[in-house]
């Protein structure tokens, strides 16, 4: 079986202390006791703000060999239409450090708006100006594009040819499609409950880790419950872990 990365979005959440977090854990602290809890994080502040190579290698340098993080892409290169917009601020957001990370770098994740339509002569430039590599790291790039026009087979070969991820989606609303587009699979699941303390149902659960297991027969799997109770995201999991195990 192929690797199964499972974790969270983040790890700097007030709700999470005293639920997830041990009471009086310190917040410098949060980080190493998520990363030995879980097998992954994706990192959301990097949508919002460029960060340091220092910062990359303290968040390498904090976590636990075999840990890694899949980065989300900085909204001024991910949100951007235009690609000939898009290409500094790609360019920006790929030379800020994400390299520092070396073999701690699990995907990248460009996240389109919600509302945004499919255009068949923006998107693959968009994708054409994603590199494979950099500093001798390998990028494996995953999109998140919720609206149906995505939900094609064109747009699923263009993505298949450029060996890109399409994120398949556990969100209310988003009608849900599981193309194989790349030698990876990632997923973001954002349908936890406060009414569940492990946020799915056990049964839910189960059927998760099933999917999981069944990707990961082929190619390595990136999963993160995220959104949703986003105070049960750590329980659902460390449940899902111990389900893949």
């Amino acid at each position: 079986m192929h690797d199964v990365r499972i974790g969270i979005g983040g790890w700097d959440f007030a709700p999470w202390r005293g639920l997830f977090y041990p009471k009086g854990l310190k917040k410098a602290e949060e980080l190493g006791f998520a990363s030995a809890h879980l097998t992954s994080i994706e990192v959301n502040g990097t949508f919002y703000r460029t960060q340091t190579p220092e910062t990359f290698r303290s968040w390498r340098d904090g976590t636990p060999d075999g840990f890694v993080f899949s980065i989300k892409a900085n909204r001024a290169a991910a949100i951007r239409k235009d690609p000939a917009e898009a290409a500094p601020a790609i360019e920006h957001f790929l030379g800020s450090g994400v390299t520092e990370l070396g073999d701690k770098l699990g995907a990248i994740l460009w996240q389109l708006p919600g509302g945004r339509k499919f255009d068949a002569d923006a998107l693959p430039r968009f994708l054409d100006l994603l590199p494979a590599e950099r500093d001798g790291v390998k990028f494996r790039h995953a999109l998140e594009a919720q609206h149906e026009s995505f939900g094609t087979e064109a747009v699923a070969r263009l993505l298949s040819e450029r060996g890109i991820a399409r994120v398949i989606l556990d969100k209310e609303g988003v009608a849900p499609r599981e193309d194989i587009t790349a030698d990876f699979v990632y997923l973001r699941l954002q349908g936890t409950v406060d009414e569940q303390p492990a946020g799915y149902e056990p049964e839910a659960l189960d059927a998760w880790a099933k999917r999981l297991k069944t990707f990961a027969k082929t190619r390595d799997v990136f999963a993160y419950v995220i959104s949703g109770a986003k105070h049960r995201a750590p329980a659902a999991a460390m449940g899902l872990i111990e389900r893949v195990k």
